[in-house]
């Protein structure tokens, strides 16, 4: 493997507070000088990337993603997933167990890595907390931390028996594993398919409420409290959650959680069609993302804003920045949820919930919290690399870059502006809801362990 020579960046790392512009050397796979020294140091047949008006930054983690890969290939596998993984910067994935099967068991743990070996990026799994992720006897959980699964989680589902969700925590802790958790209250939610309030009234949607989130949300407080397990609540998106969730890490209860750029950047309007958004909720948005340029246009009941949990209302979109900006959201993540464009064009009562986010979550987490002045940039990575490592544990020294780490690296353009169109991916997908956008902020070289698996041609 060639020595790297990443050269002139502003290589910030938010694991050791390092904020500076300098020459970054990876050699053997590893991170093996920064400053200085490290142009010196590069052998003379390495490679260089010029890396100058850049950001050199630890690469990025993503520990919320379907590949559905077992089962599932017509809208995603692991190779094209983590093909997308890697244009948007993204050097692991973390992906959920929902697959056809399930990944329930050591064997289908097994079956997976396998096909991970080939990925550019590094492929984490979870394991499923119940049987075929159905809520009603616990999975093998001795038999998938073995196996080599970073966390737990019945994502895309939730187990709705408290006793059973204690235990299965009681048993995550002794193989010290987190368990990460899609928030849920099926009694509340029933058939609901956007969030409830005004738009669902106005459209004529089955509404999904705020408080069916918050029930799970207070639910888990009180379980991690009990037990003492890291419990991890998955794309939060109301106001309430956030509140619930800030008390309790301000008594020390072992509990976090994430937040996903479609939940703090669109509201529940966009439903209603472009023009209901822009007049209701997007004025902003509109005068910093497109200044100077027309603005999308898109139909009433597009299956693209359909998601889960909801796209909500403006104040809890308020809410989920600043409880991004406060530390209470401490991760970002995209929930890659990708579908066929078929299953996606039915009436928005029958479409699945989801979209894909991996190529664009960085542009926005960016424009909504950069460059408005909420957050700095190194705040904003460290929810993107050392705050989702620490959390699973990744090994390697991933999210740093520490001397002697794995020499996975993200250069980016914070300031690069693109046009998104979602038919230029390398998802096999195009459920995304940001075609047309006008973006600021791209990966233009993605690094996995020294070898550089992506670069903007």
């Amino acid at each position: 493997m060639r020595a790297l020579l990443l050269a002139g960046g502003r290589v910030i790392d938010p694991a050791s507070g390092r904020d500076e512009t300098a020459d970054l050397l990876v050699d053997g796979g590893l991170v093996a000088t920064i400053g200085p020294d490290a142009a010196a140091a590069a052998p003379a047949e390495g490679q260089r990337i010029d890396c100058r008006g850049k950001v050199v930054c630890p690469g990025l983690i993503d520990l919320h993603v379907h590949f559905r890969e077992p089962g599932q290939s017509a809208k995603e596998t692991i190779e094209t997933g983590a093909k997308a993984a890697a244009r948007g910067g993204f050097t692991t994935v973390v992906c959920m167990p929902n697959t056809s099967p399930s990944i329930d068991s050591a064997s289908t743990v097994a079956l997976v890595l396998e096909k991970a070996r080939e990925a550019v990026v590094r492929i984490e799994l979870t394991g499923a907390l119940s049987q075929g992720i159905a809520g009603e006897e616990l999975a093998s959980i001795g038999s998938l931390a073995r196996a080599g699964v970073v966390a737990l989680t019945d994502d895309g589902h939730c187990i709705q028996n408290n006793d059973l969700m204690r235990r299965a925590l009681e048993y995550a802790r002794q193989f010290g594993l987190p368990v990460m958790d899609h928030c849920q209250d099926y009694g509340l939610v029933t058939d609901g398919v956007m969030h409830e309030g005004y738009w669902s009234t106005v459209l004529g949607l089955r509404g999904w409420p705020s408080a069916g989130e918050e029930m799970i949300v207070a639910r888990n407080i009180l379980l991690a409290e009990q037990s003492g397990t890291h419990v991890h609540c998955q794309h939060l998106s109301s106001a309430g959650s956030v509140r619930l969730l800030r008390e309790a890490r301000k008594r020390g209860v072992p509990i976090s959680g994430e937040a996903c750029p479609h939940h703090f950047v669109l509201t529940d309007s966009s439903i209603a069609g472009s023009e209901a958004f822009w007049r209701e909720d997007g004025a902003d948005i509109a005068d910093r993302f497109f200044r100077g340029h027309p603005l999308p246009v898109w139909p009433s009941y597009h299956t693209h804003w359909k998601m889960n949990p909801p796209l909500r209302s403006n104040a809890d979109r308020e809410a989920i920045i600043e409880a991004l900006v406060d530390g209470t959201l401490d991760i970002i993540s995209s929930d890659h949820a990708p579908h066929t464009e078929a299953e996606k064009e039915v009436e928005f009562d029958y479409a699945p919930f989801g979209i894909v986010g991996l190529e664009t979550e960085l542009a926005l987490s960016l424009m909504q919290l950069h460059h408005t002045g909420r957050l700095p940039l190194s705040a904003i990575l460290g929810k993107l690399t050392i705050n989702p490592a620490r959390m699973l544990k990744l090994d390697q020294g991933r999210g740093t870059l520490a001397i002697g780490a794995v020499g996975d690296v993200t250069v980016f353009d914070p300031d690069r502006q693109w046009t998104c169109d979602r038919h230029d991916t390398a998802s096999k997908s195009r459920n995304n809801p940001f075609h047309g956008w006008q973006l600021r902020g791209k990966a233009t070289a993605t690094i996995v362990g020294g070898k550089v698996v992506w670069q903007e041609s």
